[in-house]
């Protein structure tokens, strides 16, 4: 497979190009500079957040717009936002580095996350310059609280297929908005709203600012949810609701467009948000293991229990490589966006739209991480983690609404295959050549397999099967299924799944490597566990998966010759997942905490 060191890699293309450890960010590189943000976020959590927790699920009237108001005095709403307009201006992945450390805020993080991602991320990339003026200061500031109304009712993934409508006035001077929109984040206190509307009978949506003090617009009582109760979350009605026309995002038609590029955003930033809810989980689930006592002994010292704190560290820091893999080579595709003379704004839309299979990807894995984590933390805490006294009770509950914001996991599952294959058929991704070969290598008698040299040289060579794996997959279903290939969900999800494994397998793999130059080996032994176990088990899995999908569309001997090269592909080396468990158990239970 060809290197990635000569051009950029591009959204999809770690399937079919091999990457080296050189070429990705791991957070080990953090500067002092980006530290110093984590640790700000940190402490504002610890000592805003924490100890108002509370206060904060029983929605005290004005409490969560206030912790807003002190986020905004201290710089953190406008990260993303230029200095010009009042923000840090910071790069792509310092934005989600704070993201994650915020995301331990439980219903905080989740209005922090709609303020500064969809409640401004839609103006400040397609905003006019009086538009931004007028607005992002505000925003950035924390004077105005924002809110993003997609949602309706009857469209929910269907986003396009909203009812609400906008007319515009006898005069030119206005438009009339007149709809309801559902499941709107700081709807309770927001003063400036991103409005998506159809203009007459348009087949696409638009996009309105308006500012919530406006006349005709009325809320429904906050909803009653399972989790992230602090979380402010009403029904918003527009009756003639008068946007003047200067008030119009971008063009008329291009809503859609702009709800589908802020959604990329936001589905990489949830996969840093609770990343951060993942480590602070699993810090007080080991704290409680370490004091808890059972038959003489802390319940830290049994095996049942240090498989689960070993797995729940495991999975967070495959994530967390994957996470900001894809934030560096974001940031990456932007810079060399801007270097071609493309706006700011533009570039920074265009390099996250260049890995919205990624961010997709990630969105799923992260959503369904967090959900392992806090499963495993209120089995570990038994009794104590059902009660609301522990911390691990809300956590459970706030986790779930996850896999549902920012698209179903299913939709976000079935988008990345869709995205990847869209760009194939584009002529932007060579897959089908790569897949040929891979077809053409299960007609040849297959080579012995040597032990590969490097204390991971066996995990390169699963990673070599993993891909071979989907390129078989994928490259089969599009030539049996063709056309239906769309409709056919559970092979979609097939692929997605081997996919997504894949991408965070390469990711552990090159951060790891990574770590063993710049440390050694001997510092990175945890390290180096964690990365095996999960090539371990993600060998059985993509195999699982894949022989789910070629069940259910192959037959006859080119049914049998594909099982046969996918148990080639993701054959493993024996291998001791006990000891690497232990290993990895030991060092957060005696650092009494995740320091992974």
């Amino acid at each position: 497979m060809e290197s990635a060191s000569n051009n950029p890699i591009k959204g999809g293309e770690f399937i079919i190009r091999d990457t080296k450890p050189s070429e990705i960010f791991i957070p080990e590189e953090w500067n002092e500079e980006q530290l110093m943000i984590a640790q700000m976020c940190d402490d504002f959590i610890n000592q805003e957040v924490v100890p108002h927790l509370e206060r904060i699920d029983k929605m005290e009237e004005g409490f969560m717009p206030s912790l807003l108001d002190k986020a905004g005095e201290l710089g953190m709403l406008g990260m993303t936002v230029p200095e010009e307009l009042g923000g840090m201006g910071v790069d792509f992945k310092t934005s989600l580095l704070a993201t994650e450390h915020l995301g331990k805020g439980y219903s905080f993080s989740v209005a922090y996350g709609a303020h500064t991602g969809i409640g401004t991320l839609p103006l400040l990339y397609y905003g006019t310059e009086e538009q931004k003026a007028k607005y992002i200061p505000k925003l950035a500031s924390g004077e105005w609280k924002a809110a993003y109304c997609l949602t309706e009712p009857g469209s929910g993934s269907d986003a396009n297929s909203g009812k609400t409508k906008a007319k515009l006035t006898e005069d030119g001077k206005q438009y009339l908005l007149n709809g309801q929109k559902m499941w709107i984040t700081n709807g309770g206190f927001a003063n400036f709203m991103t409005v998506f509307a159809k203009i007459d009978d348009d087949q696409n949506l638009s996009a309105f600012l308006v500012e919530a003090d406006s006349e005709g617009i009325s809320l429904n009582p906050e909803e009653k949810k399972m989790g992230i109760k602090g979380s402010s979350t009403r029904q918003v009605f527009f009756n003639n609701v008068k946007v003047p026309v200067e008030n119009l995002l971008s063009e008329r038609g291009n809503g859609f467009k702009i709800a589908i590029n802020i959604l990329n955003i936001g589905r990489i930033k949830l996969a840093a948000g609770v990343l951060g809810g993942s480590k602070a989980a699993i810090s007080d689930t080991i704290k409680y293991a370490n004091e808890r006592e059972q038959f003489g002994r802390s319940i830290s010292k049994y095996g049942a229990i240090r498989y689960k704190l070993a797995e729940q560290a495991i999975r967070t820091f495959v994530l967390e490589s994957a996470t900001y893999r894809a934030g560096q080579n974001i940031d990456d595709a932007i810079e060399g966006l801007i270097a071609g003379g493309m706006p700011k704004g533009q570039a920074t839309l265009k390099g996250i739209e260049q890995f919205a299979a990624e961010c997709a990807m990630l969105k799923v894995a992260g959503s369904e991480c967090l959900d392992y984590v806090v499963d495993e933390a209120v089995q570990i805490y038994g009794g104590m983690g059902y009660s609301a006294e522990s911390p691990v009770e809300r956590a459970y509950r706030d986790a779930r609404i996850n896999r549902i914001f920012e698209g179903t996991n299913e939709i976000n599952r079935m988008l990345t295959v869709d995205m990847i294959l869209r760009r194939a058929m584009k002529g932007e991704l060579d897959l089908m050549g790569p897949a040929m070969k891979v077809a053409g290598e299960l007609m040849s008698i297959p080579e012995m397999g040597e032990p590969v040299e490097g204390v991971l040289g066996n995990e390169h060579k699963s990673l070599e099967g993993f891909k071979k794996s989907i390129l078989m997959v994928a490259g089969s279903a599009v030539q049996k299924l063709m056309q239906t290939l769309a409709k056919e969900q559970e092979v979609l999800m097939n692929i997605a799944d081997m996919s997504i494994m894949t991408y965070q397998a390469e990711s552990v793999l090159l951060r790891v490597e990574k770590m063993i130059a710049m440390k050694g080996e001997e510092a990175c032994a945890t390290q180096i566990a964690i990365a095996k176990t999960y090539f371990y088990d993600t060998a059985d899995r993509i195999e699982k998966a894949a022989k789910d999908a070629l069940n259910s569309f192959a037959e006859g001997d080119e049914l049998r010759m594909m099982l046969m090269g996918l148990k080639r592909f993701t054959k493993t080396e024996a291998f001791n997942p006990k000891a690497a468990r232990q290993l990895i158990a030991e060092r957060i239970i005696t650092e009494n905490k995740y320091t992974l």
